[in-house]
């Protein structure tokens, strides 16, 4: 019993290795594009258009 459980540990740790060294690879080709910034108050502006933080309105 205590022989499997070792192996299935192994088996994971091997296994959790692999997977770090792929996953950089995916995220730089499929990266999500940077998050708009306000101009005037450097808030982030998820809808586009004009800021809603900005007293002017300037986006």
């Amino acid at each position: 019993m205590l022989k499997i459980v070792t192996l299935f540990l192994i088996f994971m740790a091997v296994l959790a290795m692999f997977g770090r060294l792929r996953l950089p690879k995916i995220t730089r080709r499929h990266g999500l594009p940077k998050p708009r910034l306000c101009k005037t108050c450097r808030r982030y502006n998820l809808r586009g258009g004009p800021c809603p933080h900005c007293s002017d309105g300037q986006g």
